[in-house]
């Protein structure tokens, strides 16, 4: 995959940018990948952020990473997503689709979204306009204010309300809802653009126990249909949710495999868990 044929092969997009066609929209899964990243570096004024890192995830996949601060977890984040662009490596969604030549918001409508650590939603609008301006965020003022729901969109609504459990909050101003409530809506305005890749950056924290259980019912709810990188420190979330963990130390991959055997792994006890 690293030499300049197998390169061409497997990414189609690189002859399609250079040609002047029209760039593919939708990713290319037939080589079993739907994100990865291959010796991606990045440095800030002379620190290694991001150190020679290869990361693959499958489609439908739920794949947790963890890792001391300053492993590079947000920063590899804000690489996926275009908002900061490394100094070398390949950053593929699927095999065709090179997101080093797209800006972070044409990104966003190709099927990544991102939820930050803190839930970032409209305080003074209802769960429902929280959830209507999101279906339709990518129209103008005008259009806006004309804009009715169809019936295609009215039922991705209440999906989204019933896959969220905010059904009974609907008419509830966003600004009136629980912390972790309004992390399930800020997903849940993630999932109407019907997004095949979602990253998020500590969804549990500052959660009850309660709120925490119910965001590991959600996440594993949409494995499978979504693929998920989850970013957490909550050991115990973690245990509940991966199937494959990724442990990143200064910038590139210090281990990967089960909850139990990172758990077990003597760099990864010494680096990050202790003992």
């Amino acid at each position: 995959m690293s030499t300049t044929a197998n390169t061409l092969d497997v990414h189609p997009s690189s002859a399609v940018s250079l040609t002047g066609l029209k760039r593919p929209t939708e990713p290319n899964l037939a080589h079993g990948r739907i994100l990865y990243l291959e010796d991606v570096n990045v440095s800030f004024d002379g620190f290694k952020a991001i150190n020679h890192l290869s990361l693959d995830i499958a489609p439908g996949e739920l794949r947790c990473i963890i890792g001391p601060n300053g492993a590079g977890k947000t920063t590899m984040m804000d690489i996926i997503t275009g908002k900061t662009k490394p100094d070398s490596g390949q950053v593929y969604f699927g095999s065709n689709i090179n997101l080093l030549e797209y800006k972070e918001p044409d990104i966003a409508k190709l099927g990544i979204g991102r939820k930050f650590q803190k839930p970032t939603v409209f305080e003074q609008l209802t769960v429902f306009e929280n959830l209507e301006l999101a279906l339709k965020s990518d129209k103008g003022v005008y259009s806006s204010i004309f804009f009715k729901l169809n019936a295609d969109q009215k039922n991705r609504l209440i999906e989204v309300l019933e896959t969220i459990k905010l059904e009974e909050e609907i008419t509830r101003q966003a600004g009136n809802l629980s912390h972790g409530q309004k992390q399930w809506l800020e997903i849940g305005m993630l999932l109407m653009q019907d997004p095949k890749l979602l990253l998020l950056d500590e969804p549990v924290a500052g959660m009850t126990d309660q709120e925490t259980h119910r965001t590991a019912e959600l996440f594993l709810t949409l494995k499978g249909k979504h693929s998920l990188v989850v970013v957490e420190h909550d050991m115990s979330f973690i245990k509940t949710i991966a199937e494959k963990i990724t442990v990143l130390s200064e910038g590139s991959v210090l281990a990967e495999g089960t909850f139990d055997q990172v758990q077990a792994n003597e760099k990864v006890i010494e680096v990050y868990l202790g003992r």
